[in-house]
């Protein structure tokens, strides 16, 4: 029999209440008339997604726990010729200051107006060191840093890829976005410039039936079911350096790996959605593991159809991905879509912006993806066109800076 099924925390919220609130409106105005109280409550709505804010400061940057967002973009910047450690830290330290003011909704200095009158919108921005600004700096590289290997299927774009500066920006709107991008690229000028930027999104809130509820990748497959929590055992210990990690300036970071993969639509298309489903190893329309349950519902890898073959099969991607396949390797994921059109062979050009922190991805990503890229079924259908990885240093105090760790200590 499968594990007994893993349960949505339950209890209310304050968006709940609010929703709630805004709903009971909405019924009190049915004489006013149906089109405006659906007004009333898309207004409400509007302004609850802008009224949301994420904490800058604290112990780890605000990006890696903050729950999934409607739009998530990501940029890589180079140091100029010649900008020094000085340049850096005044970089960083400007950088901090304004991510501060941003994420609360305030304007910083000299701001352009793009956002004036909207709010933070859940804004976080996250800030992570390639290996190659360590060795610009003089400061040793640890390990987790080291290149990630190549491996099949790849087809990597360098001058998409890396970076000595990695920043992850996510919010509930795009205008918020791209004027945090904005900002932090105007305050860079004359020490780093950017090297690569890419846009993805995710479910904007209100969409989906019910609040909360897994988003969909364009496959049509519900994407991050697995996913670990905070709270979850061990997750600490996979997630986030801990207080003995090695560098001391990494205690209480994260290492990130950036994939941009590219999803072979049409050629997935043309299977039948049972042969999707036997791919992925999931059902299409509720997410169930195909050994049965439900979307929560723990893989029972050894289950059995009544054939005698394996429910899950052995290379359906959840099989291939799990912590069970994988000695335990564990990673929390960070996913957003994205469509750029069509390539000149007709195709589309869309798929995944993946994200994944851990705390070491040689035993995370690394590990996880070698298995992939060689038993895995889904990788027929994938092409990973972009890569980069930065070590993502811990959140800053109300006085400090992101990175003052590392910089101090050089």
């Amino acid at each position: 029999m499968s594990a007994p099924e893993r349960r949505r925390p339950g209890g209310f919220t304050r968006r709940g209440v609010l929703a709630m609130t805004s709903l009971a409106g909405v019924a009190a105005a049915g004489a006013v008339g149906g089109d405006a109280a659906a007004s009333a409550l898309g207004g409400e709505r509007a302004r609850e997604i802008g009224r949301r804010r994420v904490p800058f400061d604290g112990p780890h940057q605000a990006g890696v726990l903050a729950p999934p967002a409607a739009h998530g973009w990501f940029a890589a910047f180079d140091l100029r010729p010649g900008a020094d450690r000085a340049q850096v830290a005044t970089l960083l330290r400007r950088w901090t200051g304004e991510a501060r003011r941003l994420t609360a909704g305030e304007p910083v200095p000299g701001d352009d107006a793009m956002a004036t009158g909207y709010g933070a919108s859940s804004l976080t921005i996250t800030v992570g060191f390639g290996a190659s600004l360590l060795r610009r700096l003089g400061a040793p590289v640890p390990g987790e840093l080291q290149p990630i290997p190549p491996f099949p299927h790849d087809d990597l774009d360098e001058g998409r890829g890396d970076g000595d500066l990695g920043v992850l920006f996510t919010a509930g709107d795009a205008i918020v976005v791209a004027h945090a991008l904005r900002t932090l690229t105007r305050s860079a000028r004359g020490t780093a410039s950017v090297r690569w930027q890419m846009t993805g999104f995710n479910p904007a809130d209100g969409v989906t039936a019910e609040r909360g509820s897994t988003s969909r990748n364009l496959m049509g497959q519900l994407d991050g079911t697995g996913n670990p929590r905070p709270g979850d055992p061990g997750f600490d210990a996979h997630v986030l350096v801990g207080p003995g990690g090695d560098p001391a300036w990494m205690r209480g970071g994260s290492y990130l790996v950036f994939r941009r993969i590219r999803m072979l639509l049409d050629t997935w298309d043309t299977l039948p959605r049972e042969r999707q489903e036997q791919v992925i190893g999931r059902r299409k329309d509720t997410g169930a593991p195909l050994s049965g349950g439900t979307e929560f519902t723990p893989l029972d890898l050894d289950r059995q159809n009544p054939d005698g073959g394996l429910a899950i099969g052995p290379g359906a991607h959840v099989r291939q991905a799990s912590p069970a396949s994988n000695s335990g390797a564990t990673i929390l994921r960070k996913g957003y879509s994205y469509f750029d059109g069509y390539r000149a062979d007709g195709a589309p050009d869309a798929g995944l912006l993946f994200m994944a922190f851990q705390r070491d991805p040689r035993d995370g990503f690394t590990r996880i993806q070698q298995r992939l890229a060689l038993a895995d079924e889904l990788s027929r259908f994938l092409s990973h066109e972009s890569s980069a990885l930065f070590a993502v240093p811990p959140g800053a105090g109300p006085h400090g800076y992101l990175g003052q760790g590392l910089l101090d200590g050089l």
